[in-house]
């Protein structure tokens, strides 16, 4: 067997055939990350046959004279074929060494365990020890279980089964969350397909949480467009049917009000404790409810055609669908658009037949994080499986650079320090 760098089309042939790969090891993401200082090759493993029996998309990233290599959620390779890692190892290690390349780090999509949120269940791949064992004796190094967003990728994934039925998927949900979707919806919540030219919606919410400038987001659109892998969404609020919808429920209130106050006056002179407790628990419930119509026709007057709650980046790839990016307006929170987004979309591509929807990174769910708990409860509230992964590897592919690499740290910090 040798190894060769494959062409475009090439790679894009197993990549689409290969029983299970991500969005990260497409060739379009390569393309993307290429605009982001990294190199992008795609490398093949041919065997006796001509034959491409497994490949991966290399991202190699230089820093002043050392270059350190990716590949974004690991080799495409059977690695429960044994002699097929070997040799893809070995290979790889003689091409990276040629071409100066101290390491590369994989994070593979070997599953450690999958947890179910609904159930509260935990599922462990009986093989996990005996796979992660075995990539250590090819001298992989395992950089640890790490439990928050350490790693290269994130370590756990939030993922929705499809094949279910749509009224299945919806009534598994997290009661509060599946009132929060009605709630929203009601509001006058509306999710519209972006446009290119609409990008700075995205953008404007995103821009402080990921190190990206806004050059990455064109490209992304871009390159995944070409063989229509992308979607843009973002949820409007019809600020006419919001200020619409305040003035019912305010209405509404006023009429339990004043029937309470009635009830209060035909019992005078009696016992009225429960009434009376009753009264001020919705009076304040109107109080709320007013404060709501002034936000709400103040909103109407300053913004007459509507306003940019939530916004996200989908990208799709075989049978799964993935969050790339997702951000919201923290002003508006209460109105749950986020909630409703993800709903409708959830409910979208289960109905076009896609298997998966993967909500995107989170962290431990039996590590408490009070930066993340949100987050986890989030996406495994719409009834997400927690599936977590092996995480980072590394394998040192020229050990006299990486050595170099390393004893050079305390002059690379005062460099940077000094910059």
């Amino acid at each position: 067997m040798y190894i060769k760098e494959l062409t475009n089309a090439e790679f894009n042939s197993f990549t689409d055939s290969f029983n299970y790969s991500s969005i990260y090891q497409t060739s379009e993401y390569g393309f993307i990350m290429n605009t982001q200082n990294y190199t992008s090759i795609f490398l093949g493993m041919i065997d006796e046959y001509n034959k491409i029996v497994a490949a991966s998309l290399i991202l190699i990233e230089k820093t002043n004279m050392f270059k350190y290599a990716y590949a974004p959620k690991g080799y495409l390779i059977d690695y429960s074929n044994k002699e097929l890692v070997i040799e893809f190892t070995r290979l790889i290690k003689e091409y990276l060494n040629k071409k100066k390349v101290m390491a590369i780090k994989i994070n593979p999509m070997i599953v450690k365990s999958s947890y179910d949120y609904v159930t509260d269940t935990t599922n462990v791949n009986p093989y996990f020890e005996e796979q992660l064992d075995f990539l250590k004796s090819l001298d992989y190094y395992h950089l640890g279980f790490n439990n928050l967003f350490e790693a290269f990728k994130p370590r756990f994934d939030a993922i929705i089964d499809l094949s279910k039925p749509i009224t299945t998927l919806f009534g598994n949900m997290n009661k509060n969350f599946k009132n929060k979707v009605k709630s929203a919806d009601k509001n006058g919540v509306r999710i519209i397909k972006g446009t290119d030219s609409e990008l700075d919606y995205l953008y404007d919410q995103v821009k402080n949480k990921y190190p990206r400038d806004k050059k990455y987001f064109e490209n992304v659109l871009y390159f995944f467009k070409k063989r229509d892998m992308i979607d843009y969404y973002y949820a409007k609020l019809d600020t006419n049917e919001y200020l619409m919808n305040a003035q019912k429920k305010y209405q509404k209130q006023m009429e339990i009000c004043n029937k309470l106050n009635n009830k209060l006056f035909k019992n005078l002179g009696k016992s009225n404790t429960k009434i009376i407790n009753n009264k001020i628990f919705e009076e304040n419930k109107l109080n709320e409810l007013k404060n709501e119509l002034i936000h709400a026709t103040k909103l109407l007057k300053e913004n007459p055609n509507g306003v940019i709650l939530a916004t996200m980046l989908i990208a799709k790839y075989r049978e799964e669908v993935y969050i790339l990016m997702d951000g919201y307006n923290k002003d508006f929170k209460k109105i749950n658009a986020k909630h409703l987004m993800t709903w409708k979309l959830i409910e979208k591509y289960a109905n076009e037949k896609y298997k998966r929807f993967n909500l995107g990174g989170m962290t431990n769910p039996n590590v408490k994080n009070e930066k993340y708990n949100g987050l986890n409860e989030f996406k495994l509230s719409f009834n997400a499986r927690c599936v977590e992964y092996v995480g980072d590897l590394e394998l040192i592919t020229s050990p006299g650079i990486y050595n170099l690499y390393r004893n050079s740290k305390p002059i690379r910090y005062i460099l940077k320090r000094d910059k």
